[in-house]
């Protein structure tokens, strides 16, 4: 049973006996003392694909769902639809644009350590790594001297995420994603 504070996106959750899965979460710190971390979820129910949003305290205890996981890793994509396939029986599975909303742009060719959440055998949505590495195609040239400050300049990757990253960064180099932040964390 996790916390709201251990919460990431694509975890299953049942609420009143229903599963649900992690979209996006809202950290709140209050200002004044005393006064408790607020968790603001936006759940997508894993089979009507309906949106439910919930505000929990940091300790408050929520129920996993009952659903299997496999490890899969990405295969292709085909028009709307994604495909994945199981590292250990090789078995295909696909989910459309809408069931990996915000995810997408996180996917590249061969991608490994992704978590597929299934229920009945049916694929509902996936948990991505921590940090994944991708290759920046396009950004403004790097200065000199730029290691020395905090700014940031964007950058677009492969697979057209655009993130900002430190000013001494190059087109052509690899970098490593918080898949939760969506923000750079390091070089590869």
């Amino acid at each position: 049973m996790p916390k709201a504070n251990e919460l990431k996106q694509g975890t299953a959750i049942e609420i009143n006996g229903e599963p649900y899965v992690v979209k996006h979460i809202d950290v709140r710190n209050p200002t004044s003392r005393g006064a408790t971390t607020l968790y603001k979820v936006r759940f997508t129910h894993m089979k009507t694909k309906q949106k439910l949003d919930e505000t929990y305290k940091s300790d408050e205890m929520l129920k996993a769902a009952d659903c299997s996981r496999c490890n899969v890793q990405y295969s292709y994509q085909d028009g709307d639809t994604y495909y994945f396939m199981n590292t250990e029986t090789y078995e295909q599975y696909s989910l459309s644009a809408d069931d990996l909303e915000g995810q997408t742009e996180y996917l590249s060719d061969g991608l490994e350590g992704i978590i597929m959440l299934l229920m009945d055998d049916a694929a509902l949505g996936i948990q991505l790594p921590t940090t994944i590495t991708l290759q920046i195609v396009e950004t403004p040239p790097a200065m000199k001297g730029a290691s020395a400050t905090n700014r940031t300049k964007p950058a677009k990757l492969t697979t057209g995420l655009e993130i900002q990253v430190p000013e001494y960064i190059e087109s052509g180099e690899m970098v490593k994603i918080n898949t939760e932040t969506g923000k750079y964390s390091s070089r590869a």
